[in-house]
C-alpha cells in the first residue's frame, strides 16, 4: 500500500479569530486541588497534569472540530448546544473511573441520562479521542440514517488527522487496518453495505477494516465523493442499501470486492490541507481540594457500577466525602452514591438538602433530588399510597422547575421532566413532545433521548419523523439495540418476520457473491 498526498489550499478569512485569553477563577474553598477545568468554545477538559498538555489537547480538538465542519460543509464557527466534557487521566485514573477497563486502553466515550463525556489517557496521540469525537459530532451535526459501515468508516477516516506546522493531513491511511485486510477473510460486500451491523455474518472480523477502506475509496476521488452523496441520499429516501450503491456507482457487490482489492494494493491518498485556524479562548478554573479524592469516583458513578464493585465504591465515597463535610462537590458525589449505589433515595435527599442550603440553584443537585423523589414515588406506589406518591411527584416537578430556571438548556433536566410524566394517563401530550424534542436537540448522542422521542412521535402517528429519529440508533455499528429495532419496525409497519426475511435474503445474496468471488480465484 503506497501513500499518495493530495494538497488543498484553503485559507479561510471570513471570520475574526478569537483572541487568545486565559483567566484563572478561584472557588471560595480555601484549599484547591491539583485538578483544574480548562474550557474552550466546544470542550471542557478536566486535568491534574501539566497546564501545557491540557492546552495543547484543547487546541488540537478545536482544530479537529473545525476540520470536520469544513469537510462536511458545516459552519466552521458554529458551537454545539453543549460542550463535551473530557477527563485527561493517567492509567490509574482511567481505572478509577472504569475499574473493569482493559489494560492500556487509550480512553473511552460514554453517554447516559446523567452525563455525556469522554476519558483520555495522558501521553497518547489522541487517535481514540478523535475517533470517538467524530462519532459524537456525526450524531449531533450530521444526524441521518447512515448505514453502519459509514458511521464507523467516517470516524476511522478522520481520526488519524495530523496537525503539522505547515499543513494538516486528513485521511491518513491506517496501516493496521490495511494489514488486517491482507490476511483476514472478507465479509461479503452485501452484508458490509447493509444498513445494520451483521454481527453473525461470516468473516465479521473484517467489518471495521472494510468500513475504513470503503470510506477511503469514496473519499479519495471527487467523482466517488459525489457518488457517495447520491448513495447516502438514496438510503435516506428509503432505498435498499445494496440497490442504492449499485445505482450510485454502477458496481455490483462482486465488482466492488474486486475494486476494493485493487484499491488496497494501490496508492491510497490522503488530503494535505493548508488553512488558518482561529485561536480558541481557554478559561481555567481551579477545582476544590475534594476533587483530588472524589472527582473521578463521581464519573465512575455516571459510567455505571457492576454489582461486584457497587458496595465498595459506595464505602470509598462515604469515607472520602466525610473529609469534606461542607464541600459542595463532596456532597454531590456522596448524594449520587447514596441514590444509585445504596439505592436509598431518602438518604440521598437528606444529603442534597444540605447541599442545596449552600447552593439553592445547583443544577446537578436539583436533578438528583428530582430522581430521588421519583424513586420515592415508585416506593409509594408499591405500598399503595397514592397520596404520598402524588406529593413526591410534585416535589420532583418543583426541583426540575428550579433546575430549568437556573439553566434552560440542560438535557438531563428535560429528560427527567419527560420521565416524571411517562406514567400519567394522558402522556404524551403536545407539551411532552416539545420537551422530548428539546432533549433530543440538546443530546442527540443519547439513546434514551432518541428512543423516548421516537416513541412519543409514534404515539401521535408521526411515523416518518419517528423513523428519522430512531434509525441512526438502530444503525449504530457498536451493537444491536433490540428495543430501538422493535420501535423502528413498528414505525415502518413491519414485523419481526419481515425483518428476519430481509436478513435471510441478505445471507443468500452474500452466498451468491462469495461463489462469484471463488470463481475469480478469490477464496475469501
Amino acid at each position: 500500500m503506497a501513500l499518495h498526498t493530495v494538497f488543498k489550499s484553503v485559507f479561510v478569512r471570513g471570520f475574526a479569530p478569537l483572541m487568545a485569553a486565559s483567566s484563572l477563577v478561584l472557588l471560595a474553598s480555601p484549599a484547591l486541588a491539583d485538578w483544574k477545568k480548562y474550557e474552550s468554545p466546544r470542550f471542557e477538559l478536566y486535568s491534574s497534569g501539566s497546564d501545557r498538555e491540557a492546552r495543547e489537547m484543547l487546541i488540537e480538538l478545536e482544530k479537529f472540530d473545525y476540520v470536520l465542519r469544513l469537510f462536511m460543509g458545516q459552519d466552521v464557527n458554529s458551537v454545539p448546544h453543549r460542550k463535551l466534557p473530557i477527563y485527561l487521566v493517567s492509567d490509574s485514573g482511567l481505572g478509577t473511573i472504569w475499574p473493569g477497563a482493559r489494560d492500556r486502553i487509550a480512553g473511552f466515550y460514554t453517554s447516559s441520562d446523567e452525563d455525556i463525556f469522554a476519558v483520555a489517557t495522558r501521553g497518547e496521540n489522541n487517535h481514540t479521542l478523535k475517533h470517538e469525537y467524530a462519532h459524537h459530532f456525526m450524531m449531533a451535526d450530521l444526524s441521518y440514517p447512515y448505514p453502519s459501515w459509514f458511521v464507523e468508516g467516517f470516524a476511522e477516516y478522520y481520526a488519524p488527522t495530523e496537525f503539522r506546522a505547515r499543513d494538516t493531513r486528513v485521511g491518513i491511511p491506517n496501516q493496521n487496518r490495511a494489514m488486517a485486510l491482507s490476511y483476514l477473510g472478507w465479509i461479503s460486500m452485501s452484508e458490509l453495505l447493509s444498513n445494520r451491523p451483521m454481527v453473525k455474518a461470516r468473516n465479521s472480523d473484517s467489518y471495521y477494516p472494510l468500513a475504513w477502506l470503503l470510506t477511503h475509496w469514496f473519499m479519495g476521488d471527487q467523482t466517488r465523493r459525489q457518488q457517495l452523496a447520491a448513495y447516502l441520499q438514496a438510503i435516506g429516501s428509503g432505498t435498499d442499501s445494496v440497490t442504492a450503491f449499485q445505482n450510485a456507482t454502477g458496481l455490483t457487490p462482486t465488482e466492488l470486492r474486486r475494486t476494493l482489492r485493487r484499491y488496497m494494493n494501490g496508492r491510497i491518498p490522503y488530503v494535505g490541507l493548508k488553512t488558518e485556524y482561529p485561536v480558541p479562548s481557554i478559561e481555567v478554573t481551579a477545582l476544590p481540594e475534594s476533587a483530588d479524592d472524589l472527582l473521578l469516583l463521581g464519573q465512575r458513578l455516571k459510567s455505571g457500577s457492576t454489582e461486584e464493585n457497587r458496595q465498595s465504591t459506595l464505602e470509598e465515597i462515604r469515607r472520602k466525602a466525610a473529609r469534606y463535610p461542607d464541600d459542595i462537590l463532596a456532597l454531590l458525589i456522596l448524594a449520587h452514591a447514596e441514590l444509585h449505589n445504596a439505592r436509598d433515595p431518602e438518604k440521598a435527599a437528606e444529603v442534597l438538602d444540605r447541599l442545596l442550603a449552600l447552593d439553592p440553584n445547583h443544577i446537578e443537585a436539583l436533578q438528583y433530588m428530582a430522581r430521588a423523589k421519583m424513586d420515592l414515588v415508585d416506593k409509594a406506589f408499591e405500598a399503595d399510597d397514592e397520596a404520598t406518591a402524588r406529593r413526591y411527584r410534585q416535589e420532583a416537578q418543583t426541583a426540575l422547575r428550579t433546575a430549568y430556571a437556573a439553566d434552560d438548556a440542560n438535557y438531563a433536566t428535560f429528560l427527567l421532566m419527560a420521565e416524571n410524566r411517562r406514567a400519567e394517563p394522558n402522556y404524551p401530550t403536545a407539551n411532552d413532545l416539545e420537551i422530548l424534542s428539546l432533549t433530543y436537540t440538546l443530546a442527540p448522542q443519547l439513546s434514551e433521548a432518541r428512543f423516548y422521542y421516537a416513541d412519543a412521535l409514534l404515539r401521535h402517528e408521526r411515523n416518518a419523523e419517528a423513523i428519522a429519529v430512531i434509525e441512526p440508533l438502530v444503525n449504530n455499528p457498536h451493537g444491536e439495540n433490540p428495543a430501538a429495532k422493535a420501535l423502528l419496525l413498528q414505525a415502518k409497519g413491519l414485523t419481526e418476520a419481515d425483518a428476519a426475511a430481509e436478513e435471510e435474503a441478505l445471507r443468500q445474496q452474500a452466498e451468491v457473491e462469495e461463489a462469484d468471488s471463488a470463481e475469480d480465484g478469490d477464496p475469501r
